[in-house]
């Protein structure tokens, strides 16, 4: 009789797609189980008004699921569980005997909409990461020309540099320089150098050198081979997030070459994402350790990359304009790939060819207080850097370079003696997707290129959005709710594609593994659980293709990640405490059959982060998402 009732209701309900309390297809079913863990109850009364089913009655059983005798039990709620015990359910055989119908949510897999989702949503990551290719980011940037002025005819050539995309060229006569150094460092440092390389060797007969600073594992061997044997440019490897003796030796190596510079030098210092740690030099009395110990503490805080660039700036002697002075009288061309939001030239990799005219000692040592940095607080400062920035504080220590600096000063009125021009950023990312969104057949809504925050913060933001653009495809009848339809986001299937870089804040003694892309999505994922929404899928990267201490760029989730959990009785407390602890790598990594960690290897570029939400139009009826929002309520 059980059996025979549980296979009919369950076959009405997965056909008819009936009684659902999310998007997905649900079957019922009575089985006899303990009543250990019921954390909520309501009436039947107060729920049948919502719940919708066909009342048709099983043909062997002659039970109809909402016959009277089951009405009178009482109904419970437990995640997307509803149960219901009854006294009545067995009136002719068993007395008083507990029963419950269980309502579960069938699709653990991907449904058919989010696998294809899933499918466009890495291609849009593809094609964003691809369009800040820093080979193709300096090579559109970069040109030799001639220009024709030498009086028997012949031609100078010239090394012409737009200062935007098809706007306004600077000129570097190419005859006027003895010597060209590249000083390159950065996650994009190798691809930027071998652009800047090939393209002036082809017309400059004279000497070329130059220092490459490379992230470990962030150049091919053919690469460095390249640079070494035909351009004369050493490659350094260095090590990232967290700075080692073989970044002090490579910042050294570029400052000496700098010092030796001339008037009769060009420089091209091509920086990226990641220069600040590769591109490190200990001011005295500090030591490698005591910076460690102060990217560390940084890290951890939750503080902006921007805002840590103040602090690191004061702490070396290649930041905040300082490699620019030390290779004065020299000519200095900076070429920059922007992983910061807004793209603050004197930010980036700590700005070591930029005038620091937005920041000094006092700025610096209102951060420490800020957050926590000082003596006692969760992410003290080692001693020497308190007692360095205080001394700066007072005046006894010169500060970063400002742009009354003769490094910085204009040659016959005309040109700057040291130019910065941007290459690539965030927002060449973000259009590169939404244009490949569009073809894919999504609406395409930028969202900005400036997003920040703690990223368990901002998940919720993303969350929201994908709640109102279900709304939007739901077939309501109630007038006054159908007016959500006048006020749509975006026309369905939509793209919602935001650019920026959140934070993660990490406790003391934090053991976790993950990155703030890892954080952003597992997070996300638990909401779209908790709000039973399907048909979502959201991904989000870091473009360098690194994510945290960790080896994938980033992750992908939909509506279903956490109900895929292997081996967990409670699944949403188990990704929870694994948010708790972030560890958002190792329990990504345990889905079975399931990639949401997304391993691009390193891209060669690095412009911060992409983060994209996509959600389909497959309409719903009104019933799918109001059982959702009665039950909430109620319970």
């Amino acid at each position: 009789f059980v059996s025979s009732m549980v296979i009919s209701m369950a076959s009405s309900l997965v056909f008819r797609r009936c009684w659902r309390p999310s998007t997905s297809n649900v079957a019922a079913f009575l089985t006899n189980r303990s009543w250990a863990g019921i954390t909520s109850m309501t009436s039947y009364d107060s729920m049948k008004d919502s719940i919708h089913y066909s009342g048709k009655t099983s043909r062997r059983s002659g039970f109809n699921f909402f016959s009277p005798s089951f009405s009178q039990g009482c109904w419970y709620t437990q995640n997307d569980i509803i149960f219901c015990e009854s006294s009545k359910f067995y009136p002719s055989r068993v007395a008083a005997r507990r029963t419950k119908a269980t309502l579960l949510a069938l699709p653990k897999a991907k449904t058919e909409n989010e696998s294809q989702m899933t499918k466009d949503a890495l291609q849009m990551i593809k094609t964003a990461i691809h369009a800040v290719d820093p080979f193709v980011a300096v090579s559109n940037r970069m040109r030799i020309q001639d220009d024709g002025s030498n009086l028997d005819g012949s031609s100078k050539s010239q090394l012409a540099v737009e200062q935007q995309s098809g706007g306004a060229q600077l000129k570097y006569d190419l005859e006027n320089y003895n010597t060209i150094k590249i000083f390159s460092f950065g996650k994009a440092s190798a691809a930027m150098a071998m652009a800047a390389a090939k393209i002036i060797s082809d017309a400059y007969p004279k000497h070329l050198e130059g220092v490459v600073v490379i992230k470990d594992g962030h150049a091919t061997s053919k690469e460095i081979q390249t640079m070494n044997e035909e351009y004369n440019i050493v490659v350094r490897s260095a090590s990232h997030p967290i700075p080692d003796e073989r970044s002090v030796a490579a910042a050294n190596e570029i400052l000496q070459s700098a010092y030796d510079s001339d008037e009769k030098t060009l420089v091209i210092a091509c920086i990226s994402g990641g220069g600040s740690a590769l591109f490190c030099s200990p001011r005295d009395p500090l030591t490698l350790e005591d910076l460690v110990a102060t990217n560390t503490a940084l890290l951890a805080s939750g503080m902006p990359i921007e805002k840590m660039n103040v602090i690191r700036k004061r702490l070396e002697n290649g930041k905040g304009g300082k490699l620019a002075v030390a290779a004065y009288p020299a000519t200095v061309l900076t070429l920059v790939l922007s992983d910061i939001i807004r793209d603050p030239l004197d930010m980036i990799a700590s700005g070591p060819t930029v005038p620091d005219d937005g920041s000094d000692w006092n700025d610096a040592c209102k951060l420490v207080e800020d957050y926590g940095l000082g003596c006692g607080g969760d992410h003290e400062l080692p001693a020497a850097v308190l007692e360095l920035l205080q001394v700066g504080k007072t005046g006894n220590l010169d500060d970063t370079p400002k742009s009354k600096h003769p490094a910085f000063s204009s040659t016959a009125g005309l040109t700057k003696l040291c130019e910065t021009v941007l290459v690539g950023n965030n927002d060449a990312a973000v259009m590169a997707a939404a244009e490949e969104a569009e073809e894919l057949g999504y609406h395409p809504v930028v969202l900005g290129t400036c997003m920040e925050g703690e990223a368990s913060c901002i998940a919720g933001v993303y969350v929201t959005m994908a709640e109102m653009l279900a709304r939007q495809r739901i077939n309501f009848t109630n007038d006054e709710i159908s007016r959500t339809k006048l006020f749509p986001i975006a026309k369905l299937p939509c793209a919602l594609i935001v650019g920026g870089e959140t934070t993660v804040t990490l406790p003391p003694r934090c053991n976790g593994k993950g990155g703030r892309n890892q954080e952003l999505a597992l997070t996300a994922a638990v909401k779209l659980r908790e709000m039973n929404l399907r048909d979502v899928v959201l991904a989000s990267v870091g473009t360098d293709g690194t994510d945290g201490p960790t080896d994938a760029a980033g992750a992908i989730i939909d509506g279903g990640t956490i109900s895929r959990l292997a081996s967990c009785d409670d699944v949403e407390a188990f990704a929870k405490e694994a948010l708790n602890h972030h560890d958002a790598y190792n329990l990504l990594s345990k889905l079975e059959d399931d990639i949401s960690l997304i391993k691009t290897g390193p891209t060669g570029t690095n412009v911060a982060d992409v983060c994209i939400i996509l959600y389909d139009d497959v309409p719903l009826k009104t019933n799918q998402l109001m059982i959702n929002h009665d039950i909430s309520t109620r319970c």
